[in-house]
C-alpha cells in the first residue's frame, strides 16, 4: 500500500523526508478555501522530478491547476510547440507560466529534449520539475501517451503522482516512486494511487494502461 512521504521503486518502498519545501501563496490559498478546496502536499522528494496530473476531463482543469500551483507555491514546468512562443504577448505569457519549448521536428524527438533538459539539471543541482497530463487531451482517450513513463525512467528521476479530485475537492501529491522499467508493474502501481479519484466528467478520463502504439514506440 502506497504511504505517506514515500518514494516507491516498483513494489519496493523507501521511506524518506520531502527536502525540498515551498512557501506559497496565502491569497490563492484563502481563495481555494472559499471555494471549498483542499490540498494534500508535503514538499519533493528531489530537486528534478516529473509530476503527472489525473485526470484531466474539463477545461476548468487548468485554472484550478494553476491556483493549487499558487497556493503551494511549487514551480513546475510543461512542454508546449516551441511556435507558440513566438506569438506576442501569449508567448511571454506561457514562459510566466512554466512553459518549456520543444522542437517537435527535432530528430532527436520531444523525450531525448526533455531528458537531456533534465540531466542538464541535475548536474548543475538545478530545480527543475516537468508536470504532464499523461491523457494528453480532456476527451476520452484508451490509454495514457507514454511520455511521461520514458521522460521519468531515462533521466532516473521521481515520478510524482497527483490527483485533481472534484468529488473531494482536493488535490493530492503525496506519492512518489522511481520507476523500475517494468511497464505493467510500474502502471499497476500508479493505478492503485488513483482509485476512487473523480474527475469534473468522470465518464471522460482515461483508463490507467499505455496506448498500445505508445507501447511499442
Amino acid at each position: 500500500m502506497l504511504e505517506n512521504s514515500s518514494v516507491h521503486t516498483g513494489l519496493v518502498k523507501i521511506d524518506q523526508t520531502m527536502p525540498v519545501q515551498f512557501q506559497g501563496s496565502r491569497i490563492a490559498r484563502e481563495l481555494l478555501r472559499w471555494m471549498g478546496w483542499k490540498i494534500d502536499f508535503q514538499g519533493l522528494p528531489a530537486l528534478q522530478g516529473v509530476a503527472i496530473l489525473y485526470p484531466h476531463t474539463s477545461n476548468w482543469d487548468f485554472p484550478v491547476a494553476m491556483l493549487l500551483k499558487w497556493a503551494m507555491g511549487i514551480e513546475v514546468k510543461f512542454w508546449a510547440k516551441d511556435s507558440l512562443f513566438t506569438i506576442p504577448v501569449f508567448g511571454r505569457w506561457l514562459r510566466w507560466l512554466g512553459g518549456v519549448p520543444l522542437m517537435r521536428k527535432a530528430a532527436s524527438g520531444v523525450v531525448a529534449q526533455m531528458v537531456a533538459l533534465i540531466q542538464r539539471k541535475k548536474a548543475e543541482s538545478s530545480y527543475f520539475w516537468l508536470a504532464l497530463s499523461p491523457e494528453g487531451t480532456r476527451s476520452y482517450q484508451p490509454g495514457w501517451r507514454s511520455g511521461f513513463y520514458r521522460v521519468a525512467l531515462e533521466a532516473g528521476v521521481p515520478l510524482a503522482l497527483a490527483s485533481l479530485d472534484y468529488s473531494k475537492k482536493t488535490l493530492m501529491l503525496r506519492h512518489y516512486m522511481q520507476l523500475s522499467g517494468d511497464t505493467v508493474q510500474d502502471m499497476q502501481d500508479i493505478a492503485l494511487v488513483y482509485v476512487g479519484v473523480r474527475g469534473y466528467r468522470p465518464g471522460q478520463a482515461a483508463p490507467i494502461q499505455l496506448l498500445e502504439q505508445e507501447k511499442k514506440s
